[in-house]
This record gives structure tokens, sequence and C-alpha cells, in this order.
């Protein structure tokens, strides 16, 4: 009997336990496949290429039922939950880029979420970190030790000559002793070992772009598959609780800020201000704890509705600004916003201004900034009025003449909660009443008595108790049936879930005689396709 069980994720990256009878092993692993599958030692017809039409598939390939099961991009059937399933040749999809993202979507969306999947053949230091963030979780050494036969020094910024062995470059006990294939198989597992451990902490994204640096295929496939923006959406958490680091230009396609964007354009809304001002960002998180937001602040007095402008995520009203990534990003600062940025930036600006009308949009900006904001408003179709003549948004002038714009317009406060619910859950909530008390980490949302909701000090997001599901109707359900959970809910258990639902959401479960409020540990998609594994972290039960 063959296992799978995931116990992290980030992305499509899997750390699980694969266990084959007394066989346990923890993945991202590199295995002896011998060892591990014998049957591969003697299986005919393991080497169809990638690139083989259904046809020619089905003519050559047989039914396996020992592990691994054989699947093809042409033929992804036969594997079932707990399974380890074997992409023959899947080195060669490395050297196309756009073939590589298509193959990963196709078998991730069509394999069971709790199958291992094995790259035979495939594995370098320098690749196999994209390798285990497209989804894979066992390899080999096969593809290191041909490294070595061709008297290649291989580490995870690329493949260089042998005689770099001697250049003091690595102190591992391969290159003490002189041995370049123990070097390299080393290297691999050393990169393993660093993948496995920035997986668990959810950084593996700032890993991968990084090492992609070293061949122009990995940099490729990696912009396939951020243009992939749905696919990518299934498996992205919905907040992490580490920091965003907006480092390189791929970090400007994470579908966590085309989400974040997404929603602030089309989920949220406010209906207090008909004046808007564009303010800039600050490096320190979240905005208003800034000295220079202090300062803007101080001049608005809530006489306008306050959105920043900022690289890379865009538009980040007021209200939203405690939510991942909002409080959580980190980007150099060099005051210089290249051409494609400006694009990028300008058209989410643009998208805001057309779906959140205002009768007078004000810009509070300097340098890239207020190029975004004029670019947008030409587009929009809308005068933009500019207060910050002399290039310093905090000078005593500019902060003045913010306040001269504003006189006569009338005050109001905004509402972070609705403007949370809005974004967070899509649903508009008569908030009035609704008053947030505590310091963090322990605010809450009350209605007279009653709390309604808490709020995560980590990703800003709401935790809605049982009474607080009641204004969230027919939204992140998950239901079950069969059973009255005495604790988490398992995978198994769950007959349906709100398609929306993305791991880290907060979810209300129902089942025969039974409610329940907690928090979504995989997306809807593998709650309902897995057969293993925690669908939900329970965090009250009430049972009726």
């Amino acid at each position: 009997m063959t296992q799978f069980e995931v116990r992290r994720r980030d992305g499509f990256a899997r750390n699980a336990i694969y266990t084959m009878g007394e066989m346990i092993i923890e993945t991202p692993a590199v295995i002896d496949p011998l060892s591990v599958f014998p049957d591969l030692a003697s299986r005919p017809l393991s080497h169809i290429p990638l690139q083989a039409d259904e046809e020619f598939v089905r003519r050559y390939s047989e039914p396996e039922n020992d592990q691994p099961i054989p699947v093809h991009p042409a033929v992804i059937e036969g594997a079932s939950s707990g399974d380890a399933v074997i992409l023959s040749n899947w080195h060669t999809a490395l050297t196309n880029p756009r073939v590589y993202a298509d193959w990963v979507e196709q078998f991730i969306s069509s394999l069971p979420p709790d199958a291992a999947r094995y790259a035979p053949a495939s594995a370098l230091p320098s690749n196999v970190a994209m390798l285990i963030a497209t989804g894979f979780d066992l390899f080999d050494t096969i593809a290191v030790d041909l490294k070595s036969a061709q008297g290649l020094f291989c580490t995870p910024e690329g493949i260089y000559p042998g005689s770099w062995m001697s250049e003091g470059i690595c102190s591992c006990p391969g290159c003490l002793e002189g041995d370049l294939r123990e070097h390299n198989r080393q290297a691999l597992l050393h990169e393993i070992r660093l993948v496995t451990a920035l997986l668990k902490r959810g950084e593996l994204r700032e890993l991968i772009e990084s090492r992609c640096r070293s061949d122009a295929s990995l940099v490729s496939i990696l912009r396939h598959l951020d243009s992939k923006k749905a696919f990518m959406d299934l498996s992205a958490p919905i907040a992490r609780t580490v920091t965003f680091k907006a480092y390189t230009a791929e970090s400007m396609n994470r579908v966590e800020i085309e989400r974040f964007e997404d929603r602030v354009i089309h989920r949220f809304s406010q209906d207090k201000w008909d004046v808007c001002v564009l303010l800039p960002c600050s490096a320190r998180k979240p905005y208003s704890f800034s000295q220079s937001h202090k300062k803007f602040m101080d001049a608005v007095l809530g006489r306008a509705h306050e959105v920043i402008v900022t690289s890379p995520l865009g538009v980040v009203p007021r209200e939203l600004e405690l939510i991942y990534p909002a409080a959580h990003y980190d980007v150099p600062v060099t005051g210089h916003w290249d051409c494609e940025e400006k694009e990028i930036l300008s058209r989410y600006l643009t998208s805001y201004l057309n779906t959140h009308p205002y009768r007078r949009v004000i810009a509070h900006l300097e340098g890239g900034a207020l190029d975004v904001a004029r670019t947008a408003a030409k587009n929009a179709g809308i005068e933009l009025e500019e207060t910050c003549t002399d290039g310093r948004p905090t000078s005593r002038e500019s902060l003045n003449q913010l306040d001269d714009a504003l006189a006569g317009e009338r005050k109001r406060s905004p509402d972070i909660v609705g403007g949370t619910l809005r974004w967070q859950f899509g649903v508009q909530v008569n908030t009035k009443g609704m008053i947030i008390k505590g310091r963090p980490p322990e605010r809450k949302v009350l209605l007279g008595r009653q709390q309604l909701f808490s709020i995560d000090p980590g990703t800003g997001l709401l935790r809605p108790t049982l009474e607080g599901w009641a204004l969230i109707p027919d939204r992140y359900r998950v239901g079950i049936e069969g059973f009255v959970p005495q604790g988490d809910i398992l995978a198994p258990g769950v007959f349906s879930a709100d398609p929306a639902i993305r791991e880290g959401d907060e979810v209300f479960v129902i089942g025969d005689g039974v409610r329940a409020t907690g928090r979504a540990m995989m997306s809807a998609d593998e709650m309902i396709r897995s057969s293993r594994g925690v669908a939900v972290k329970v965090r009250k039960i009430k049972r009726s």
C-alpha cells in the first residue's frame, strides 16, 4: 500500500511523507530508483518522447500496476491517490519553456493532488528548485552523475568546468577528497535541503527568482507560468506571514499581486467619499505607522479617500493597508520606476479609477508615482489635480497645498471592517454600530457585546465567529456529511467547497447537526480531489 500525505505547501511545491509498505520518504527527496522502484529495472517502453501524440503513446505504452505509474502529457490516466507517478524524459521539457509550463498545468490539473511525482534523470543543483516549485517530489542522481562523467562541476548557480573543484569554491567531502561525483551529489542534496527549508517558511518564490538567473530557460519557464494567472491562483495561499520580497522584475508578475489588485478593483468599494487623494507609499509598513503618512493624514483629516500608489502592488486603499501583501512587502527604494513597472501600475490605477468614480482626484505624488497617476488619469478620462509642486510630498508647502485643496470637503472616517469584508469575502455588509476593540494581537470586532470577528494580527484578515458568518451568506462554505467532526476536517470528509476557497481562507463548515469555523489548509479543488490531509483547521465547533 502507498500513501502520499502533504504536510506543507508553498505554491505547487510540497513537503510530504511518501509511504510504500514499510518504506517512508520525506519529500522533496533524492532516491535510489532501483531500490525504491525495483520494477523500473525491467520495465519495457519507458522512454516514450514527451512530444509524442496520444495515438503513439497508447500504441507503445502498457498499463502498469507497480509503482511508479507512468503518465504522459498526451495520456494522463491510471494514477490514484497515494500513488507515485513517473514522468519519463522530463529533462527534455526544460529546454522548451512554453511547453514546460503547459505540461505542468496539465499534470497538476489532472493528476490526484495527493500523488507523488517523480522526475527521473532531471535534477541538477541549478534546476531542482524550479522542479520542486513546479510540483515534483522525487528525484535521483542520474543527471548529476552524467555531468560528473562529462567532467563538469555543478553548483546552484550553474555548471562549470571540473577544474573549478580545486578553486576552493566548495568544502564538501567530495571536494576535500577530489571526488567530482561526490561533490555534484552533495550539491544536489544541499540544494534540496535548502529548498525544503524555504518551502516550509513560505519563501520558495524568492529563491526561484534568484536561482533562475543561472539559465535563460528557467527565467522563461517562470514567466510563462506567471502568465497563467488563473492556474497559478489555485495554488497561491491567500496570505503569508513572511515578508513579500519584491526584489526582481519577476516579482511584479506574482499572482499574489494580481489577486490583491483584482479584488481591489472588482470587490472593494467605498461610499463615504467622492474625493480621492493619491498618496505615495512608505518604507515602513503599515503605511500609517510611518512619519510621512502621519503627516498626510493630518493634512487630509478624513476629507478624502486615501489611496496609496505603490510598486509593486499598484493601488492600496487605506482600509486595506493591513492586509497581505500590503503590510508585508519589501522593495528596493531607488526613486526610479522603469517603463514596464509604470505600464503595469498605470493599468491597475486606470482600472481602479474606472470602477471607482470620484468627483475629484488629487495626486499628492512625485516621480514615477506621479507619472503613473498622470497616465491613468488620461486613460480614465479624468482631470487630475496636483498638490506636490516642489517634488517633495512631505514638505510644508506641499502639505499646505493639500490642505487647501480639501478645504470645504466633509470629514468622514474609513470603514476598515466593511472594506476588509468586501475584499476578503466579496460581500457588502452594513457595519453601522460595529467597533474595533483591543490592541494587537487581540483586536476584535464587536456589535454591542457580541463579537462578530477577530483580526488576524499576521495577515490583517477577519476571522468570523459563528455569529459573524451570518453576515456572509453562501460564501466560503465547506460541506461535510456522514460524521460529526471531533477536531480538524480531513479531505475525505469534504463533499463540497466554494470554488473561491484558497489555502489560508477563513471558511464556514456545514454538516448534519454541526457548524464550524476555521481556516482552509488547501484550496477547494484540492479538498474535493484529495483522499488524505487536513482540509480545514477548525477553530470552533457548534453542535445542534
